[in-house]
């Protein structure tokens, strides 16, 4: 049973940083793509970046100035490096896990979700 669990979540100030931790289990970590997406309240979930089992990123369109994804494949767990944080930051982030092509955005091709954390950025 494929098991993501997200910590890292919190308030900080605008111009704050914040890092993510997603633990992933029941799966061989190495040969999946690890992600992160986030929905704000109110709006559609939204692909933030994703990580090849090589380290590859995908930014899609989204701050990858801001954000950093790595990855430790020998502790099965993905991060999220947030820096210059902003109001409009605000969201639960979500922890994501698919095989394949790591150039996916779209939530759909997700098979794996986590719980969330919650990151609000006060102004």
């Amino acid at each position: 049973q494929v098991q993501l669990v997200e910590s890292g979540g919190g308030l900080v100030q605008a111009g704050g940083s914040l890092r993510l931790s997603c633990a992933a289990s029941g799966v061989t970590f190495s040969k999946y793509v690890m992600g992160w997406f986030r929905q704000a309240l109110g709006k559609e979930r939204e692909f933030v970046v994703s990580i090849n089992w090589s380290g590859t990123k995908y930014y899609g369109g989204s701050d990858s100035a801001r954000f950093t994804i790595s990855r430790d494949n020998a502790k099965n767990t993905v991060y999220l490096q947030m820096n210059s944080l902003k109001p409009e930051d605000t969201a639960v982030y979500y922890c994501v896990a698919k095989m394949g092509d790591w150039r996916r955005s779209m939530a759909y091709e997700y098979n794996y979700w986590g719980q969330g954390t919650q990151v609000t950025v006060s102004s």
